[in-house]
C-alpha cells in the first residue's frame, strides 16, 4: 500500500487500507469498525462513499486502526480538514500544514507548485503579460501589473511557471506561452480557486476608483429569482464564457491584460412561501 504521504483524500486511503487487507485476511468492514472501536458495523464503508465524515474523535480512533502515528497522524488529521472543512480558508491552510509535513520528511509534493501557481492573480496576468514585454526584466514586468508587484515576486512568479511548463523562452531569452496547463487534483484546486476569487473580486472593486470608464466595463442589476430562473441564468452566463472564449482565441495580438468576472449571487435568505398567499 502506498505511503499516506502520497494521498490528498483521506476516504481513498481509508478504503485502499482496508482493500489491502482484505486481500490478505477475511477483513471486513465490521472487523475493520470493531478495531476502531465504532459501534456501526458499516461507518466506515458510509465515510469512503462520502455519505458521512470523520468527526474529531472519529479520526483519532481510527489512526491506531491504520497503524498511523506521529508524523503521518499528523498528515491524516490535515487530510481530512483539507478534504471536509466547508471553509476554503480552512482547506487552504490544512493543505499548506500537509505540504509542510511532507517536505519535512523529504517527502515529494507534487502539486505544491501547481497549488502556489492558483494561490496568487499576479501568475495568471504575468503569464499573458509575459509574452508581450519583449526584452523586459522582472521588475518592468512586474511594474507594468496593476497593482504593481515587487521585481522578486515577479521573478518567482516567472520561474514558477517556467518550472510548470506554462512559459518558456525562446533563443532571444524572450517569454512566449506554451499550450500547457495547470495540472493539479480538483481538490488542490478547489482549495485556493476561491481565495484567488476573492483576489479578483477586490481588484473589480478597486478598478472603479482606478480607471475611468474608457477603460472599464462594470454593470450589474438586482432581482429576484426562483431556482429555475437561476439556473437558466447560469446556464447562460456559461454560454456566454465560451463565447469569450472563441473572441479571445482569434485575438492576434493584445497590448493590454484584462480579467473579466462573472457574479451572480444571493442578496438574501430564501424566503417561505406562505401557504396562505
Amino acid at each position: 500500500m502506498k505511503s499516506v504521504f502520497e494521498y490528498r483524500n483521506y476516504r481513498e486511503y481509508i478504503r485502499d487500507f482496508y482493500e489491502s487487507r482484505k486481500r490478505c485476511s477475511a477483513f471486513t468492514w465490521r472487523e475493520f469498525a470493531k478495531l476502531a472501536g465504532f459501534s456501526s458495523s458499516g461507518f466506515l464503508k458510509l465515510v469512503c462513499d462520502g455519505k458521512t465524515r470523520l468527526s474529531k474523535v472519529g479520526i483519532e480512533k481510527v489512526l491506531p486502526a491504520m497503524k498511523l502515528s506521529g508524523v503521518q497522524a499528523d498528515f491524516f488529521r490535515q487530510m481530512v480538514m483539507f478534504c471536509d472543512s466547508p471553509r476554503p480558508e480552512v482547506r487552504q491552510a490544512a493543505f499548506q500544514q500537509m505540504m509542510s509535513i511532507a517536505q519535512e520528511n523529504r517527502v515529494e509534493f507534487l502539486e505544491a507548485k501547481s497549488f502556489e501557481y492558483f494561490s496568487s492573480w499576479a501568475n495568471p496576468a504575468l503569464r499573458e503579460l509575459a509574452p508581450i514585454m519583449k526584452g523586459a526584466t522582472p521588475l518592468e514586468m512586474g511594474h507594468a501589473l496593476v497593482p504593481a508587484i515587487s521585481a522578486a515576486e515577479a521573478r518567482e512568479s516567472l520561474e514558477l511557471q517556467e518550472s510548470l511548463g506554462l512559459l518558456k523562452k525562446d533563443e532571444c531569452g524572450n517569454y512566449y506561452q506554451t499550450s500547457e496547463g495547470v495540472s493539479s487534483t480538483r481538490e488542490v484546486v478547489s482549495a485556493t480557486v476561491v481565495n484567488m476569487q476573492k483576489q479578483y473580486a477586490q481588484l473589480a472593486a478597486e478598478a472603479l476608483e482606478r480607471y475611468t470608464r474608457d477603460y472599464r466595463h462594470v454593470s450589474g442589476m438586482t432581482m429576484g429569482l426562483d431556482r429555475e430562473a437561476y439556473e437558466r441564468l447560469a446556464a447562460e452566463l456559461d454560454a456566454f464564457r465560451k463565447k469569450v472564449a472563441d473572441i479571445v482565441s482569434n485575438v492576434k495580438s493584445y497590448d493590454r491584460v484584462y480579467r473579466l468576472n462573472l457574479q451572480l449571487f444571493p442578496l438574501s435568505k430564501k424566503v417561505e412561501k406562505n401557504e396562505k398567499e
